[in-house]
């Protein structure tokens, strides 16, 4: 009996303190988003007055998608659905989360439910590390101080700025001109509940980078995989390049010399991950914008719009997928101009290939689509994908601005919130949203117009019918 024992005990040992073989390791996952940048603003999608080389090179070795959508057209909507899977409507998040009385006044919500279905909470209850390092802009911003802490939606670790709790860095606004630096905090200094570091605005991103290098390190240390945040907010205004990067200091070329600041810090990320081919081959990096661009700054390529409008230019973003070791090796460098799905659909899909199951009785809005992100099909979104504009945006320059909007295959209805105003566009024949063909094709508008009211209706309403500014 010995003789048989101890050979079976020898094996168990090996059998658990043998390290996990690329093949059964999960995959790594990093999320980029990127705050206010605009459809048109890599190199690789056209831009031809700044260069992002690191940012192209993850392009050049992945999957450039063409036809990707956020779900609303300004930041903490957006972040709220490309967290949960979920229209973030559902969450009573429809604009940015500003002050106590502003949010209560445009029928929202002080900050994300901490009930939601979190894409890190997930994650990180089936054995990975998660990290939050960049902003937040879903609670804790303002006066609005208990607001949960970013530990409490399902992360190991967290930096953010002045739109989040924990852990900060905070900006020291330095034009370079000789004067002192001021200071952007928006009230964050004296909400507590964290540590908060000083750091000059161009330096914020880096910062970033360098706590997630040392938090992917950590979790290679301890043979985990791992989920991370990295949400730059630094090509958000204001605008604050290095002094090598200022130009002529009109508002776009200092978004442009921010813009290039960026890539150069988040390149630092993609070479460490690129140099160790344990993380290279098994890694996902995933890179989007949260909204379209800032008058005036960023642009959005051919599209009509920008940030807080419902046109294509407030809610296309680019997106880029890299993961030599993940994705179809023959579709390294190529672009998807066919599939057309959004944010929320990355939930379910980053779950599915991550081979993790949704909690118990969470539904989706997002559709899980593995296989567009591995480049293995060229599939859609199923059903149409429903927008509603921020309730403190109804107009711009004296024009009425749509209230809802709705993408299905090639068309794309906007309306008012009483189905008025009607607005369709074949975006296969017109992408710029120039000729409305609504009262040639009154079938599809009938049938889009249904649908989307319907979605609005089913959405708990915010203020925005009645909006009147102060």
């Amino acid at each position: 009996m010995k003789l048989i024992r101890l050979p079976l005990l020898l094996l168990l040992c090996c059998l658990v303190t043998a390290p996990i073989s690329a093949a059964e390791r999960p995959p790594n996952v990093i999320l980029v988003f990127i705050d206010d940048m605009g459809w048109g603003d890599f190199s690789s999608f056209g831009n031809e007055d700044a260069t992002t080389e690191n940012c192209d090179r993850l392009a050049e070795e992945g999957i450039r998608f063409t036809q990707f959508y956020v779900n609303s057209p300004i930041c903490s909507p957006s972040r709220t659905a490309i967290s949960t899977g979920q229209y973030p409507q559902r969450w009573k998040i429809s604009s940015y989360l500003a002050h106590r009385q502003l949010n209560k006044r445009r029928g929202m919500a002080q900050w994300l439910d901490p009930t939601a279905p979190m894409l890190a909470d997930m994650l990180h209850d089936a054995g990975y590390a998660t990290g939050h390092f960049g902003k937040w802009h879903m609670g804790g911003q303002r006066d609005v101080g208990e607001a949960p802490l970013i530990s409490e939606y399902g992360f190991d670790a967290s930096l953010t700025n002045f739109e989040g709790l924990g852990d900060r860095v905070l900006a020291e606004l330095d034009a370079y001109d000789g004067k002192k630096p001021r200071l952007h905090t928006l009230g964050s200094d004296k909400l507590g509940r964290g540590k908060i570091t000083w750091e000059k605005r161009d330096k914020i991103t880096q910062t970033f980078v360098d706590a997630t290098i040392d938090f992917i390190k950590e979790a290679k240390a301890n043979n985990k995989p791992f989920y991370v945040n990295v949400w730059p907010d630094d090509v958000h205004s204001p605008f604050f390049p290095p002094k090598e990067r200022r130009g002529d200091q009109t508002k776009r070329q200092l978004y442009l010399g921010v813009l290039e600041t960026m890539d150069e810090q988040l390149g630092t990320l993609f070479d460490f991950v690129r140099s160790d081919e344990q993380l290279r081959d098994n890694t996902l990096i995933l890179m989007c914008s949260d909204n379209g661009p800032e008058l005036g700054a960023g642009s959005a390529g051919p599209y009509r719009g920008h940030k807080t409008t419902l046109y294509e230019g407030g809610v296309r973003s680019p997106l880029i997928v890299w993961g030599p070791g993940l994705i179809d090796a023959d579709k390294s460098g190529t672009t998807n101009d066919q599939s057309v799905f959004a944010a929320f659909d990355l939930v379910p899909s980053l779950l599915s290939i991550c081979g993790t199951s949704a909690k118990e009785g969470v539904t989706f809005d997002g559709e899980a689509l593995p296989g567009v992100l591995l480049g293995k099909t060229n599939a859609s979104h199923s059903t149409p994908i429903c927008f509603r504009r921020p309730p403190d945006r109804p107009e711009l320059e004296g024009q009425q601005l749509p209230d809802l909007a709705v993408r299905d295959g090639k068309w794309k209805l906007l309306c008012s919130y009483d189905g008025s105003d009607v607005e369709l566009y074949d975006l296969d024949q017109d992408k710029s949203e120039t000729t409305n063909v609504a009262e040639k094709n009154p079938q599809v508008v009938a049938s889009l117009k249904g649908t989307l009211l319907a979605w609005h209706k089913s959405m708990p309403a915010d203020n925005g019918q009645d909006w009147e500014p102060k």
